[in-house]
Order: C-alpha cells, then sequence, then structure tokens
C-alpha cells in the first residue's frame, strides 16, 4: 500500500486493498456535481504565482508524520519532498503525466551491462541544512540504513534488486553493502542483481534521500533529520504540528523540482476530515492559506457546490487509483479461467459508481484495464465487452458452459468495515446474484482485512474488493505487485493468488527493458494477457478532490499521482 501520503488518506500501494482507504475511495469522487470537474481536473480552479514568503499550512487527519525517509512511503511531490531531495525526481505539472527528473544527480541514471548496472553523477556544491557536503556515501549510507530492522516500513524495491542485499541488517551491525560503490564523492554506482529498466524511478523512493554517514542511529531521527530539501524541521509536536523553516544551505540553482515559495510550512495534525472542509469552505482568515490533505468527502461537497466561492477552490484528480474485485485463483470453482470470466459481465460496475459517490458521473469512469490513468505506455481496450450495468445473460451463459448451469454459491467476499466499503460491497453482491452468483459479505476490521489478504494460504476468502496505485508512475508498478507470482502472500498484495508462469517472464523481462517505449509495449501486452485470464475485474478508476484556502496557490494535481503537488504550493499575502 504505498502510503503516496504521510499527511493525508492514504491510497496507494500499501493502502491498495479498500481496508483503510475505502473512506477516501467514497470521498474522492464525488467531484463533477461542484461544477469544478472541468477546471480543477486539469488544476485551473487555482491561482498561479511565484510570491514567495508567508506561512503554508497544511491540515492533516494523521497524529503522525514521519520525516525518517528509511520509514518513509511518501511520494517524491509530497510532504518528504519538502524536507529530503533524492536521486532522482518527478516533474509534475498541470494535468500531465510525471516525468523522471534528476535531483540530487546531473541526470536520471546511467545503465550499462544490459541494466544492471546504474551510474549517477552528484550535482556540484549540493550542501546539508547543518552545512556540510553531500556526498555519495552519504546516499549509500541512507540506502544501507533503511535495511535496518528497526528503520523499517518504507518502501522496499531496492531491498529486492540491489545485488547481495539479501539477509543483509544495515551498517549498523552489518557492515557496508558492495553492491552500492561510492568511487568518489560525486559518483555512486549500483549493482543489480537482474537487469531492471526503471531503476531511475526507483532511485526516486525515499530511501535514497542522503543520510549524513554515520548518523541516523536513534529512533526518533524522523522527527530532527538532516534535511537536504528547501525546508528542515523546527519544532516537532508529536501529534499536534510541525514546523518547516527554510533550510538556508539550500539553493534553488541546484533544485529544478522544487519551488520552495512559502517561508514556513506548518502541518496541523489530527485534524478531522469533515471538519477540515468545513473550515477551508468558510474560508476565514486564519485558514486562507491553508490546505486539508485529506479528501473532500461526499457529503461536503454537495455544500462546496453550494458556495461559490468554496467550489472555486475545490481541486479534484482526472483519475486515480484503480478499484476492483479479486477474485481468489486458488479457490474451488475460481481456479476455471471461464468461470472467472463469466464474472467480468456478471458485475454491475454502475451500481459500483453509485454506490461510491452516488451517481456514475462523480465515482469515477470506469474501468476495463490494469495499468493507471497518466502512465506512460497505457492502452485502453475491452475484452468483456458488455453496458455499464453488466450483462447477467451473457454471465450465466459462460458459467453453463463451465459446468455450472446453476450459478455459484457460498463464494465468501472479503472487504474491509472503513469508509463506505460495506456498501460498494452490498452493489457487488446484488449485482452477481442477478448472475446467479450467490456470495456472502466477510465484513473485517482493517487489521484483520490485511492479514488475510497477505496470508500465505488464504482460506478466508474467494472474492476481495480491493484499490491500488502505483508508488511510482511506471506500469511495472501497477502490474508486479498485484499479479507476479512472486508477490502472492508473505505480505505481497497478490490478492488474487495469481500464478501464470508465462506472465512471471514477461514481467521479468518488461522490467529488464531499459527503452521506455518498448517496455511500455511490454507492458500494455501484459495487462491484456492478465485480462485474458481475468483474476481481477477492473471496476472504477477513482478520484480524489481536495480543497484550498483562497490565499493559496499553484495548488493543482497532474495526471498522476491524484494528489496536490506540495512542492509547487505557495501563498499570498
Amino acid at each position: 500500500m504505498t502510503h503516496p501520503e504521510t499527511t493525508g488518506p492514504l491510497l496507494g500501494r500499501r493502502s491498495v486493498l479498500l481496508g483503510s482507504v475505502l473512506a477516501g475511495l467514497g470521498a474522492s469522487s464525488f467531484l463533477a456535481a461542484c461544477g469544478a470537474n472541468e477546471q480543477s481536473s486539469s488544476g485551473g480552479a487555482t491561482s498561479s504565482s511565484t510570491q514567495t514568503g508567508g506561512t503554508l499550512t497544511i491540515l492533516v487527519e494523521q497524529t503522525t508524520t514521519n520525516f525518517d525517509p528509511a520509514k518513509s512511503q511518501s511520494l517524491a511531490i509530497t510532504s518528504l519532498g519538502l524536507v529530503h531531495r533524492r536521486l532522482t525526481s518527478w516533474k509534475v505539472t498541470s494535468g500531465e503525466p510525471a516525468e523522471l527528473v534528476a535531483d540530487l544527480a546531473t541526470d536520471t541514471g546511467t545503465p550499462s551491462d544490459g541494466g544492471r548496472t546504474w551510474t549517477f553523477t552528484l550535482k556540484d556544491g549540493l550542501t546539508f541544512s547543518d552545512g556540510t557536503p553531500i556526498r555519495a556515501a552519504d546516499v549509500k549510507w541512507g540506502l544501507e540504513r533503511s535495511f535496518t530492522p528497526a528503520f523499517s516500513g518504507g518502501l522496499t524495491y531496492h531491498k529486492d534488486l540491489l545485488a547481495g542485499a539479501a539477509g543483509y541488517g544495515g551498517p549498523f551491525e552489518g557492515g557496508a553493502l558492495d553492491s552500492i560503490a561510492t568511487p568518489d564523492d560525486r559518483t555512486i554506482v549500483f549493482t543489480l542483481a537482474r537487469p531492471y529498466g526503471d531503476w531511475g524511478w526507483v532511485a526516486s523512493t525515499p530511501a535514497f534521500s542522503p543520510v549524513p554517514e554515520g548518523k541516523g542511529a536513534e529512533a526518533d531521527y524522523g522527527q530532527h533529520p538532516v534535511a537536504s530539501g528547501p525546508y528542515a524541521v523546527k519544532t516537532y509536536q508529536q501529534g499536534v504540528r510541525i514546523e518547516l523553516a527554510r533550510n538556508t544551505h539550500w539553493t534553488k540553482d541546484s533544485d529544478d523540482v522544487r519551488a520552495a515559495l512559502p517561508d514556513t510550512v506548518l502541518i496541523s495534525m489530527g485534524q478531522a476530515a469533515d471538519v477540515v472542509s468545513q473550515r477551508l469552505a468558510a474560508d476565514s482568515s486564519a485558514d486562507q492559506t491553508a490546505f486539508g490533505a485529506s479528501f473532500v468527502s461526499p457529503a461536503q461537497l454537495v455544500q462546496v457546490s453550494q458556495n461559490p466561492s468554496a467550489k472555486d477552490r475545490l481541486v479534484t484528480s482526472s483519475s486515480g487509483a484503480l478499484a476492483f474485485l479479486s477474485l481468489n485463483t486458488t479457490r474451488g470453482v475460481l481456479g476455471d479461467v471461464k468461470v472467472r470470466q463469466a464474472f467480468q459481465y456478471a458485475v454491475d460496475k454502475s451500481a459500483f459508481q453509485i454506490a461510491t459517490a452516488g451517481t456514475a458521473e462523480l465515482a469515477g469512469k470506469i474501468a476495463t484495464t490494469l495499468i493507471t490513468d497518466g502512465i506512460a505506455g497505457r492502452e485502453d481496450f475491452d475484452l468483456y465487452t458488455a453496458p455499464p450495468e453488466g450483462d447477467p445473460a451473457k454471465a450465466k451463459e459462460l458459467l453453463a458452459a463451465a459446468g455450472h448451469p446453476q450459478g455459484l454459491t457460498g463464494l465468501k467476499l472479503l472487504v474491509s468495515q472503513d469508509g463506505n466499503g460495506p456498501a460498494q460491497a452490498q452493489a457487488l453482491q446484488a449485482s452477481l446474484a442477478k448472475a446467479g452468483i450467490a456470495v456472502d459479505l466477510l465484513v473485517q476490521d482493517s487489521d484483520a482485512y490485511y492479514a488475510a489478504i497477505n496470508a500465505v494460504n488464504p482460506e478466508e476468502y474467494d472474492l476481495a474488493l480491493a484499490s491500488w496505485q502505483p508508488d511510482f508512475p511506471s506500469a511495472n508498478a501497477n502490474l508486479q505487485p498485484l499479479f507476479a507470482t512472486s508477490a502472492i502472500g508473505n505480505g505481497g498484495y497478490n490478492s488474487a493468488r495469481y500464478s501464470n508462469p508465462a506472465v512471471d517472464a514477461a514481467i521479468e523481462a518488461a522490467q529488464a527493458t531499459v527503452d521506455a517505449d518498448e517496455a511500455g509495449k511490454a507492458w500494455a501486452a501484459i495487462d491484456r494477457q492478465v485480462m485474458t485470464d481475468s483474476p481481477v475485474v477492473p471496476l472504477i478508476y477513482t478520484r480524489n478532490s481536495f480543497l484550498r484556502g483562497s490565499k493559496v496557490t499553484n495548488f493543482f494535481i497532474g495526471a498522476f499521482p491524484a494528489y496536490p503537488n506540495y512542492l509547487a504550493v505557495g501563498v499570498t499575502a
């Protein structure tokens, strides 16, 4: 589940499975009724300014925000990016897909040995907030530190890919990791266990933020980290507020990603999402320079639609995470691909939209493929053409051909009790019944839900309601974590328990492809192959809505990810 933003609703890799995200899924979709859809989906519902100065406040629901890069799953454009730079980052502009760009490095990496070796060169003159130079050894140390068990919790792509990393326990007791070489202060060379074309994207994940060599042994390092970005943590009141002040050693001429417009950024924690929406809609003087990190709920959006001032300050993504129904391929009749294909016709996606946000228009568009909107190489196709309400007759026909003329009974649909998950599951239950598929709802708290999904032997469910937003803008991050055999159980997120050796080989080949265009074609072909095998039913691409105060500028959402670009935001006097 990625925590795309540690200060907002969590929607993505580790919150992928509608457990903790259902509230966000419903809340994020109600947008067109506010009249801001055309504007805000492209970021047009905000003002643009290059004015510097002032204090920006971010109102967050969570009571913890971690600025330890080893423990963070924050996207490159959200809170962690204000304090820490990475080897690479994302250029996100209004309405456009994210572009991989250099950050601390001079470029996005030079592959050799067929993509097994990647070399980066640091820019000249980089300095930490304590005035010491940023060296390649500090990037190496930060990565090695992320292997320390006490600092777990962050994204782990590099841990699976670096050669010789299996069993490595971090630098405090395990010594150095030889697959990260630093021949001089500006050069860092990674040796991978296998070719990997997306290593440049991986280098944009939090663990690639430098930590001064030898530092960061303390458990609370995230409350007083040594910064490489435009802001440093000035004060940290656990559960209350964090104040970020300018890092005077950061220079704009070395950073093309961060605008660093405000003088101060305040993160106000423990703020209830509905209360935040009410405050921002009212736009009192205290909140005019604030924005909410939480999704605006459907109920609040109704009120926003009746408030012209607030409606103009609503920003909504054009698309977002994929919501889908997993079919546990290891369970009884679901091992038969013909039975699974019947589900593609049995599901009423329009009913799911209504359960999500009240109308089809508001919920986010119907999905027929697996790769997220806004990701390069994505292709639109539909292998199972049916009206939005499904085709129960076609589903019954396929079930009969598979030897089940009386339909299916006794299937268990796993769903989290959080948010509007039960209502969405009931909509699926009703539509499946029309196709002769009887399911019982297995409503669990989020811990039990994730335990079932991550279990080695999934005896708990036949179907599961899930959601996924990738950690970086590559189809690789869409498909491998959900459909590779290696992602089954043991903490993995292959909730369909789907295993196809041909797909595994294709995933490995696509991952090894360095040329982005060729890789995109390979991933699109994998999307089609997986959909042919029908381990999941794509439902909708959800949408996220956020509200800002009237003096917040440059508040927009790109085509990916479905979150505001914190690094661009400013305030006016």
